[in-house]
């Protein structure tokens, strides 16, 4: 009994079971071919495939069309890195803690250069104007260029100055006498003042110009 002769070229099923019956997407049972249509234009899109919804899952620093989104809350601007405008520093204009720091710096600044006199028993000019403009660029840096501050620190120098001058000729007359500093200042201080009148010459109404000259300067250089 001869068998029936299979027809040549029989159709094959080379990509897992397709076509079959002439349906060139079918495959599995209940799952359509890869890549065939679906009739959802939106499902089973791989990542990063358009879908058609310019906002829908953006990648991460795609751009928005909105120059500050993706932004943390508190974040800085983005020309700056922080607020657009700093706040301007407090004015320096406190009148009277200025005349105050003046009076403290002519005081110790005063007693320093008598100290200095007194060790050399002459005075220097330069120690002068040292004092004139220690005092004047304090006060200035605590209260500002206002002109109470800088005249303030002006007539201080000139005390100054001359603190430091009575304080020199008490170092040399407690030297002279062998007596205690402080007596010499506690009980004497008529005879220090009559001293310094009779040994002002014009070298010592000098320094104490230059001790006034020299706080405005220090002032100025402050403000």
């Amino acid at each position: 009994m001869s068998q029936p002769v299979q027809p040549p070229n029989q159709p094959q099923q080379p990509f897992g079971g397709q076509p079959v019956d002439g349906n060139p997407y079918a495959g599995q049972p209940g799952q359509p071919a890869p890549g065939a249509p679906t009739g959802n234009p939106y499902g089973q899109q791989t990542p990063g495939a358009p879908t058609g919804n310019p906002y829908g899952q953006q990648a991460p620093g795609a751009p928005t069309g909105n120059p500050f989104a993706g932004q943390q809350p508190g974040q800085g601007a983005p020309f700056g890195g922080g607020a657009p405008f700093a706040p301007a520093p407090p004015a320096r204009n406190n009148v009277l803690l200025g005349v105050l720091v003046a009076l403290g710096a002519a005081v110790v600044a005063g007693i320093l250069y008598g100290v200095i006199a007194g060790s050399i028993e002459r005075e220097v000019g330069y120690a002068a104007v040292g004092v004139g403009f220690l005092v004047g660029f304090a006060s200035s840096k605590i209260g500002g260029s206002n002109p109470a501050v800088i005249g303030a620190a002006a007539v201080f120098s000139i005390g100054a100055v001359y603190l430091g001058q009575l304080v020199g000729i008490s170092m040399v007359l407690a030297d002279l006498a062998q007596i205690p500093f402080s007596e010499v200042i506690g009980d004497h201080f008529g005879t220090v003042t009559e001293a310094w009148s009779q040994e002002a010459d014009f070298m010592t109404y000098l320094f104490l110009a230059l001790g006034a000259i020299a706080a405005v300067g220090g002032a100025k250089k402050a403000g």
